[in-house]
Formats: C-alpha cells, structure tokens, sequence
C-alpha cells in the first residue's frame, strides 16, 4: 500500500534517530544551526552594509579552518570527543554575544568583525572534525551512514529556515538581533551533549610523537588514491564554485534590484535543494553509485552556478540556486560518506580535519579571490568562472573513477561496513 511503503522510506531515511544520543544531538543541533544560519547571513549583510566592497566579504570565512584544521584532527583522535565539542559550542556561543553586544549598543566596527569571525574559524576547526568523528560514537557503525545523511540534511534544513528568518529580522530590528539569537540557540545543543550517555573510552596512545601522528593522517591520505582523488575534487569546488555565497548581496542588491529579505530568500533557495539532497542520501541503503553521484553533481552545480551568473530574474535565480543546492550537496555529503566509510577509527578525526580543510577551508580562500575578482570583472563573470571550472574538475573525475572502484571496495570492506565480494557480478562497490 503506498501509506505503508512512504511509512517504510521514512523508517530507513530517519533510522539513525532510533539511538537516544542522537535524538539529543539532532534536536538541539536543529535550533542552534538555525541560529547559526542566522548569523552568517546577517553578519555577511552587515559586512556589506558598512562598506559596499565585494572584496572585504572574502574576509569574513573560515581560513584559520585551512590552517589549524590538522592540529584539530590530531585533538579530536587524541580526546573525548564530546568534550572537545562542548568546549567548541561553548566558545562559539560566547563569541555570538559578543558580536550581538557590540552591534547592538552601534559600537561595532568592521575589523571587530572580521576579529571576531577569524576567532569563530579557530572554534570551528576544531569543532567540525570532533563533531563528525563523534557521530559513530552515536549511532555506531551501521547506522553511520544514515546519521551523516541526516546531520547533513538538519544542517541544510537550518539553512532553509535561518536566512529566511534573518531577511526578516535584519529588515525589522537590525542585524544584532541575530547574533543575540545565535547565541542563544546554542543552549540547546550543550544541552543535549551533557545529556548523552556515551560508553566511557580511553584512547590509545601508541606512543608517536603528535608530529608524527600528524604526518600519518596525511601520508594515509597521499597514498590512498580514491580518497584523495575526492579530496581533490572536494577542494577543487570548494575554492572555485563555493565563494558564490559570499558575492550574493551583490547579486541580491545590484543585479535582482533586491534587499536583505531578497538576499535571505536566495540564501534559503540553496538550503531547501541542499536539504532535499541530503535526505535523497539518507533513503540510500548502499554505496554503490556513490562515487558516480559525486563525479556528476560536481559538473552540474558547476553548470548551475553559470546559468545563475547570467539570470537577471529573481524568480529564475531562485530556482537555479535551488539546484545549486541540491547538487553541492549531493556531492559534499557523498564524499563525507565514502571517505568515512574507507578510513579506520583510529584515524578517522585526523582524516576528517583533512576533508575539513579541502572543503571549508578552501572556500574562504577562494572567496578572497572571488571578491577581488567582482570588484574588477563584476560578480556575474567571476561565479562563471568557478562554475565552468568545477564542471570541468567534475568531467575530470567521472573520467577517473572508475579505475578506483575496486581500490574503494576493498577499503569499505576492510573497515566492515560491508562483506568483501565474493564474485564481480555480486559485489556492491562504490561506483
């Protein structure tokens, strides 16, 4: 009966729900990713209000993410790894009432923020690899796969709602009132990691020296080639097609003729194709095909954002960036999952913080270029650029990837999340 079918995909989209740790985790990160949308829109529109240059929105990212991610890894392999993501929670929440304070009382100053966001990207490079090596701490391992599905799907289903909010707000009450409501919404979060009941386990220490132990999460990477050809292609489009978010209030203002409620609209199109995505992943039960998805999202968010440089209809821009949405994250989350998939525990948060740096870290770096470039070329030209150019990175990798099936397939099988093969026309690798 179709009820009973729809209710047997919502079973397995929504599977990982079923452990109590992460009930707790996926409620309270909902609101405090929703608050932390919020912020990024408000603050990237304050930046913009202030002083009009497309460049200075490059500032506002996450670079120390690019360099402090491999020493966070290292801390998120070396101790508990909810400790380390209370502690970051707890730090971000209170740089967001800071921020609210002094933009609130108008004291607030552009290098004050740009302050404020570099000491937000220290917080998050240590935050995003604990956080993502802590979920098979929550779920376990076969339910991994779903519950990375699903924090990707909650984190875009945040970004649906918060730059919708924060267009509103901004309008009506200014930008501090966003990061008083950023700030805020981390309770719930903290909340939920205290309340968590999780086995207590000591890790092991085989006494390398943490500069060796740091090498060895990158000589795991440089020679393991299906992993690195993701993290190259990973940060290929982090750096060329990524940086459009930080030139939409250009598009928002001077091409669609729009305001801060319009530049929350477009920032909440890309969430509801990003959210879409994610949950199209969390129905998988497999890998297989994986690999083929990454390869051709790639070329399509790049054909996308190319289409989007040369709309002049708000409409037609909110629906292209829709599918922007849904093919970023079609890729980002499929690469997340296949490389978790390949790395041991042993090294999965240093291996993480790697993925971290191609994928987070690249972009604010990429946005610095992304901004000189729109104030010398103008937007439009410059997210053409990064699309045509990740189209081609995606081409690229589709051609590869199939030489790295096999390779792929047997690292899965090594780190059990499936039964080795025991004939080609049998096997389920990643494709």
């Amino acid at each position: 009966m179709p009820g009973a079918a729809g209710a047997g995909r919502a079973a397995i989209a929504f599977r990982a729900l079923r452990h109590r740790n992460f009930q707790l985790f996926f409620s309270g990160q909902i609101i405090s990713l929703v608050g932390t949308w919020m912020q990024t829109v408000a603050q990237a529109w304050l930046i913009y209000r202030l002083t009009g240059s497309g460049a200075l929105l490059g500032f506002v990212g996450q670079i120390p993410i690019f360099l402090l991610s491999p020493l966070a890894g290292l801390a998120a392999d070396r101790w508990p790894r909810r400790r380390v993501v209370i502690a970051t929670q707890t730090a971000s929440m209170l740089l967001a009432f800071i921020l609210a304070v002094l933009t609130m009382t108008g004291r607030i100053n552009v290098w004050e923020i740009i302050f404020l966001a570099t000491l937000l990207g220290i917080v998050n490079a240590f935050d995003v690899p604990a956080r993502q090596s802590f979920l098979i701490e929550m779920v376990g391992r076969e339910d991994l796969l779903n519950a990375i599905a699903l924090n990707s799907s909650m984190f875009n289903g945040a970004r649906v709602a918060g730059p919708a909010i924060a267009g509103i707000v901004v309008a009506v009450v200014g930008e501090g009132w966003c990061f008083l409501l950023n700030g805020i919404s981390y309770l719930a979060v903290i909340a939920g990691l205290f309340l968590m009941r999780i086995p207590k386990s000591q890790p092991v220490h085989d006494g390398l020296a943490p500069l060796e132990k740091l090498r060895e999460g990158f000589r795991f990477v440089r020679h393991t080639k299906p992993i690195r050809t993701l993290l190259t292609l990973a940060s290929l489009v982090s750096f060329m097609a990524l940086p459009y978010t930080v030139l939409m209030p250009i598009f928002a203002v001077k091409i669609l003729h729009g305001g801060a409620s319009a530049y929350g609209t477009l920032m909440g199109a890309v969430g509801v194709g990003a959210m879409f995505g994610a949950l199209v992943l969390a129905i998988r039960q497999q890998l297989r095909g994986l690999g083929s998805v990454v390869g051709f999202s790639a070329t399509a968010l790049g054909l996308s954002l190319a289409l989007f440089s040369l709309s002049h209809w708000f409409w037609i821009s909110f629906g292209i960036l829709v599918i922007s949405g849904f093919t970023m994250m079609m890729q980002f989350t499929a690469t997340n999952t296949l490389i978790q998939a390949m790395v041991p525990d042993q090294l999965r948060g240093r291996v993480m913080s790697i993925y971290a740096m191609m994928f987070l870290g690249m972009s604010p770096l990429g946005s610095l270029l992304a901004g000189a470039l729109a104030d010398r070329i103008g937007a439009p030209i410059t997210v053409a650029i990064g699309g045509l150019v990740s189209c081609l990175g995606g081409l690229v990798f589709v051609r590869k990837w199939p030489a790295l099936r096999a390779p792929a397939r047997d690292l899965v099988a090594a780190q059990g999340m499936m039964a080795p093969a025991p004939a080609a026309d049998e096997s389920a690798p990643p494709s």
